[in-house]
Protein backbone atom coordinates (compact mmCIF):
# COMPACT_ATOMS: atom_id res chain seq x y z
CA UNK A 1 0.00 0.00 0.00
CA UNK A 2 0.54 1.41 -0.45
CA UNK A 3 3.03 1.61 1.58
CA UNK A 4 2.87 4.63 0.67
CA UNK A 5 5.48 4.14 2.60
CA UNK A 6 7.71 6.45 5.86
CA UNK A 7 10.16 7.47 9.33
CA UNK A 8 9.87 8.54 13.28
CA UNK A 9 8.88 7.68 17.14
CA UNK A 10 5.45 6.70 16.62
CA UNK A 11 3.14 9.82 17.74
CA UNK A 12 0.01 11.46 17.37
CA UNK A 13 -0.03 13.83 14.41
CA UNK A 14 -1.04 16.35 16.74
CA UNK A 15 2.26 17.21 17.46
CA UNK A 16 3.17 18.37 14.46
CA UNK A 17 0.60 20.56 12.77
CA UNK A 18 0.30 23.76 12.22
CA UNK A 19 -0.33 26.48 15.05
CA UNK A 20 -2.35 29.32 14.31
CA UNK A 21 -0.64 32.08 15.96
CA UNK A 22 -2.37 35.83 16.20
CA UNK A 23 -2.62 39.01 18.48
CA UNK A 24 -4.98 40.81 20.23
CA UNK A 25 -5.51 44.63 21.54
CA UNK A 26 -5.86 42.37 25.34
CA UNK A 27 -2.83 40.42 24.25
CA UNK A 28 -5.47 37.45 24.75
CA UNK A 29 -4.31 33.64 23.73
CA UNK A 30 -4.25 32.95 20.06
CA UNK A 31 -7.71 31.07 18.56
CA UNK A 32 -7.78 27.87 17.70
CA UNK A 33 -8.33 27.28 14.14
CA UNK A 34 -11.63 27.33 12.79
CA UNK A 35 -13.15 27.19 9.61
CA UNK A 36 -13.98 30.74 7.83
CA UNK A 37 -16.89 31.36 5.83
CA UNK A 38 -14.68 30.98 2.52
CA UNK A 39 -14.52 27.28 3.79
CA UNK A 40 -17.88 26.49 3.95
CA UNK A 41 -19.45 23.88 1.77
CA UNK A 42 -21.19 26.20 -0.51
CA UNK A 43 -17.79 28.39 -1.24
CA UNK A 44 -15.69 24.82 -1.94
CA UNK A 45 -15.02 24.44 -5.75
CA UNK A 46 -14.94 20.53 -5.71
CA UNK A 47 -15.21 18.46 -8.44
CA UNK A 48 -18.98 18.36 -8.25
CA UNK A 49 -20.49 21.34 -6.12
CA UNK A 50 -21.92 20.28 -3.20
CA UNK A 51 -20.34 16.85 -2.96
CA UNK A 52 -16.68 15.93 -1.95
CA UNK A 53 -14.88 13.65 -4.10
CA UNK A 54 -11.85 11.55 -2.14
CA UNK A 55 -9.43 9.33 -3.62
CA UNK A 56 -7.43 6.09 -2.32
CA UNK A 57 -5.78 3.42 -4.13
CA UNK A 58 -7.35 -0.38 -4.71
CA UNK A 59 -6.90 -2.70 -3.21
CA UNK A 60 -7.42 -0.42 0.16
CA UNK A 61 -5.20 -2.23 2.66
CA UNK A 62 -6.10 -2.71 6.31
CA UNK A 63 -5.77 -1.19 9.26
CA UNK A 64 -6.22 1.99 6.96
CA UNK A 65 -9.52 0.47 5.49
CA UNK A 66 -11.56 -2.30 6.21
CA UNK A 67 -12.47 -5.19 3.55
CA UNK A 68 -11.01 -2.83 0.96
CA UNK A 69 -14.29 -1.04 1.39
CA UNK A 70 -13.24 2.67 2.14
CA UNK A 71 -16.88 4.11 2.40
CA UNK A 72 -17.16 2.14 5.39
CA UNK A 73 -15.64 4.54 7.54
CA UNK A 74 -13.95 1.61 9.34
CA UNK A 75 -10.28 1.53 8.93
CA UNK A 76 -7.93 4.66 10.46
CA UNK A 77 -7.61 6.25 6.98
CA UNK A 78 -11.26 5.76 6.00
CA UNK A 79 -12.43 7.67 9.66
CA UNK A 80 -10.02 10.46 9.13
CA UNK A 81 -11.21 10.91 5.90
CA UNK A 82 -14.72 11.20 7.06
CA UNK A 83 -13.76 13.21 9.91
CA UNK A 84 -12.53 15.89 7.51
CA UNK A 85 -15.42 15.94 5.47
CA UNK A 86 -17.75 16.46 8.39
CA UNK A 87 -15.72 19.48 9.37
CA UNK A 88 -16.25 20.98 5.77
CA UNK A 89 -19.36 20.84 6.22
CA UNK A 90 -20.07 16.95 4.39
CA UNK A 91 -22.79 14.43 5.43
CA UNK A 92 -21.41 10.98 4.84
CA UNK A 93 -23.75 11.31 1.69
CA UNK A 94 -22.23 14.25 0.07
CA UNK A 95 -18.81 12.18 -0.13
CA UNK A 96 -18.05 9.99 -3.29
CA UNK A 97 -14.85 7.98 -3.64
CA UNK A 98 -12.85 6.94 -6.21
CA UNK A 99 -9.64 4.50 -7.35
CA UNK A 100 -6.53 6.09 -7.90
CA UNK A 101 -2.88 4.43 -8.09
CA UNK A 102 -0.70 5.48 -5.44
CA UNK A 103 2.17 6.65 -8.49
CA UNK A 104 -0.76 8.32 -10.54
CA UNK A 105 -1.80 10.05 -7.58
CA UNK A 106 1.77 11.55 -6.71
CA UNK A 107 2.22 12.08 -10.81
CA UNK A 108 1.44 16.26 -12.13
CA UNK A 109 -1.22 16.88 -14.06
CA UNK A 110 -5.18 17.28 -13.15
CA UNK A 111 -7.10 15.18 -10.31
CA UNK A 112 -10.17 13.77 -10.56
CA UNK A 113 -10.64 14.37 -7.11
CA UNK A 114 -10.77 16.52 -4.18
CA UNK A 115 -8.27 14.71 -2.09
CA UNK A 116 -6.69 11.53 -1.76
CA UNK A 117 -5.63 9.83 1.58
CA UNK A 118 -3.40 6.85 0.93
CA UNK A 119 -0.45 6.83 3.37
CA UNK A 120 0.75 9.75 1.17
CA UNK A 121 4.26 10.27 3.73
CA UNK A 122 4.88 14.69 2.56
CA UNK A 123 8.48 15.39 1.16
CA UNK A 124 9.69 18.19 -0.38
CA UNK A 125 10.31 16.46 -3.62
CA UNK A 126 6.37 15.37 -3.49
CA UNK A 127 5.20 18.87 -2.89
CA UNK A 128 6.86 20.14 -6.29
CA UNK A 129 3.92 18.34 -8.20
CA UNK A 130 1.02 18.15 -5.88
CA UNK A 131 -0.01 19.98 -2.43
CA UNK A 132 -0.14 18.21 1.19
CA UNK A 133 -2.68 19.43 4.15
CA UNK A 134 -1.57 19.62 7.30
CA UNK A 135 -0.18 16.00 8.78
CA UNK A 136 -2.72 13.55 10.13
CA UNK A 137 -0.11 10.83 11.26
CA UNK A 138 3.35 10.26 11.75
CA UNK A 139 4.83 7.06 11.12
CA UNK A 140 7.97 4.58 10.96
CA UNK A 141 9.45 2.03 8.52
CA UNK A 142 9.67 -0.90 9.04
CA UNK A 143 11.22 -4.31 8.16
CA UNK A 144 9.08 -7.70 7.89
CA UNK A 145 10.88 -11.43 7.36
CA UNK A 146 9.49 -14.45 7.08
CA UNK A 147 10.93 -16.51 10.03
CA UNK A 148 12.82 -18.75 8.09
CA UNK A 149 14.70 -15.85 6.50
CA UNK A 150 18.53 -15.08 7.28
CA UNK A 151 17.46 -11.78 8.27
CA UNK A 152 14.90 -12.62 10.68
CA UNK A 153 16.16 -12.11 14.05
CA UNK A 154 19.01 -9.18 13.04
CA UNK A 155 18.77 -5.83 15.34
CA UNK A 156 20.56 -3.60 13.17
CA UNK A 157 21.10 -1.71 9.71
CA UNK A 158 24.42 -3.33 9.37
CA UNK A 159 23.20 -6.61 9.17
CA UNK A 160 20.94 -6.02 6.61
CA UNK A 161 23.21 -4.92 4.11
CA UNK A 162 23.72 -8.15 2.96
CA UNK A 163 19.24 -8.57 2.33
CA UNK A 164 17.54 -8.61 -0.74
CA UNK A 165 15.01 -6.49 0.11
CA UNK A 166 11.84 -5.03 -1.36
CA UNK A 167 8.87 -2.33 -1.38
CA UNK A 168 6.23 -0.37 -3.62
CA UNK A 169 7.09 1.60 -6.49
CA UNK A 170 7.21 5.45 -5.57
CA UNK A 171 7.10 5.01 -1.81
CA UNK A 172 8.85 6.55 1.11
CA UNK A 173 9.58 2.54 2.16
CA UNK A 174 11.88 2.17 -1.14
CA UNK A 175 13.66 5.13 -0.41
CA UNK A 176 14.38 4.01 2.80
CA UNK A 177 16.57 0.95 2.02
CA UNK A 178 18.85 2.81 -0.37
CA UNK A 179 18.96 6.06 2.18
CA UNK A 180 19.08 4.17 5.62
CA UNK A 181 19.77 0.68 5.20
CA UNK A 182 21.60 1.08 1.76
CA UNK A 183 21.92 -2.82 0.77
CA UNK A 184 24.66 -4.09 -1.53
CA UNK A 185 22.04 -5.94 -3.69
CA UNK A 186 20.10 -3.67 -5.26
CA UNK A 187 16.22 -3.51 -4.08
CA UNK A 188 13.47 -5.09 -5.62
CA UNK A 189 10.29 -2.86 -6.70
CA UNK A 190 6.68 -3.87 -6.99
CA UNK A 191 4.07 -2.10 -8.57
CA UNK A 192 1.57 -2.73 -5.25
CA UNK A 193 2.16 -4.92 -1.84
CA UNK A 194 -0.12 -7.70 -2.89
CA UNK A 195 2.98 -8.33 -5.85
CA UNK A 196 5.32 -7.36 -2.73
CA UNK A 197 3.89 -9.79 -0.49
CA UNK A 198 3.97 -12.60 -2.85
CA UNK A 199 7.45 -11.84 -3.86
CA UNK A 200 8.19 -11.89 -0.08
CA UNK A 201 6.54 -15.83 0.49
CA UNK A 202 8.27 -16.88 -2.86
CA UNK A 203 11.54 -16.39 -1.23
CA UNK A 204 12.34 -13.61 -4.30
CA UNK A 205 13.10 -11.19 -1.51
CA UNK A 206 14.48 -11.49 2.04
CA UNK A 207 12.99 -8.64 3.65
CA UNK A 208 9.94 -6.36 2.74
CA UNK A 209 9.75 -2.58 3.70
CA UNK A 210 6.08 -0.96 4.58
CA UNK A 211 5.27 1.40 7.26
CA UNK A 212 4.70 0.11 10.75
CA UNK A 213 1.05 0.08 11.12
CA UNK A 214 0.81 -2.05 7.63
CA UNK A 215 3.51 -4.45 9.10
CA UNK A 216 1.31 -5.70 12.13
CA UNK A 217 -1.41 -6.44 9.83
CA UNK A 218 0.69 -8.30 7.29
CA UNK A 219 2.82 -10.39 9.93
CA UNK A 220 -0.67 -10.90 12.07
CA UNK A 221 -3.62 -11.40 9.48
CA UNK A 222 -2.08 -11.90 6.33
CA UNK A 223 1.39 -14.00 6.65
CA UNK A 224 1.28 -16.47 9.46
CA UNK A 225 5.08 -17.00 9.22
CA UNK A 226 6.04 -13.40 9.19
CA UNK A 227 7.69 -11.31 11.74
CA UNK A 228 8.34 -7.89 12.12
CA UNK A 229 12.36 -7.66 12.14
CA UNK A 230 12.39 -4.17 13.61
CA UNK A 231 11.54 -0.61 12.55
CA UNK A 232 13.78 1.64 10.43
CA UNK A 233 15.36 4.52 12.54
CA UNK A 234 14.25 8.45 12.48
CA UNK A 235 16.00 10.59 10.66
CA UNK A 236 15.97 13.96 9.91
CA UNK A 237 12.66 15.68 9.72
CA UNK A 238 9.94 13.21 11.45
CA UNK A 239 7.51 11.42 8.44
CA UNK A 240 4.41 12.19 8.21
CA UNK A 241 0.95 11.31 6.13
CA UNK A 242 -0.84 14.27 4.56
CA UNK A 243 -4.20 14.83 2.49
CA UNK A 244 -2.98 14.82 -1.14
CA UNK A 245 -4.61 17.08 -3.61
CA UNK A 246 -4.44 19.13 -7.23
CA UNK A 247 -1.30 21.59 -7.12
CA UNK A 248 -2.01 24.72 -5.95
CA UNK A 249 -5.94 23.76 -5.39
CA UNK A 250 -8.36 25.98 -3.77
CA UNK A 251 -9.18 23.28 -1.27
CA UNK A 252 -5.50 23.04 0.11
CA UNK A 253 -5.69 25.65 3.37
CA UNK A 254 -9.36 24.82 4.37
CA UNK A 255 -8.80 20.93 3.94
CA UNK A 256 -5.72 21.51 6.20
CA UNK A 257 -7.47 23.49 8.93
CA UNK A 258 -9.82 21.12 9.54
CA UNK A 259 -6.88 18.80 9.95
CA UNK A 260 -5.65 20.91 12.38
CA UNK A 261 -8.93 21.23 14.35
CA UNK A 262 -9.39 17.17 14.20
CA UNK A 263 -5.78 17.09 16.03
CA UNK A 264 -6.48 20.21 18.32
CA UNK A 265 -10.08 18.76 19.30
CA UNK A 266 -8.32 15.29 19.99
CA UNK A 267 -10.20 13.51 17.33
CA UNK A 268 -6.96 12.51 15.63
CA UNK A 269 -5.42 11.06 18.13
CA UNK A 270 -8.69 9.03 19.37
CA UNK A 271 -9.05 7.50 16.02
CA UNK A 272 -5.14 6.69 15.98
CA UNK A 273 -5.85 4.74 19.32
CA UNK A 274 -9.34 2.89 18.03
CA UNK A 275 -7.37 1.56 14.74
CA UNK A 276 -3.50 2.05 15.10
CA UNK A 277 -2.99 0.73 18.79
CA UNK A 278 -1.55 -2.22 18.12
CA UNK A 279 1.71 -0.52 16.36
CA UNK A 280 3.64 0.08 19.61
CA UNK A 281 6.50 -1.74 20.70
CA UNK A 282 8.22 -3.17 18.00
CA UNK A 283 12.27 -3.75 18.08
CA UNK A 284 14.37 -0.62 16.94
CA UNK A 285 17.21 -1.16 14.28
CA UNK A 286 19.86 0.79 15.24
Amino acid sequence: MVSTPRTLTLATAGTVLLAVTACTPQAEPAPMPTVSAACAKESLPTQTPGKLTIATDEPAYQPWFVDDKPDSGEGFESAVAYAVAEKLGYARDDVTWTRVRFDAAIAPGPKNFDFDINQFSITEERKQAVDFSAPYYLVRQSVIALKSSKIAGRTSLADLRDAKLGAQVGTTSYQAITALVQPTAEPQVYNSNDDAKKALQNGQIDGLVVDLPTAFYITGAEIDDAVIVGQLPQVGTPEAFGLLLDKDSPLTGCVSTAVGQLATDGVLKQLEQQWLAQVAGAPELT
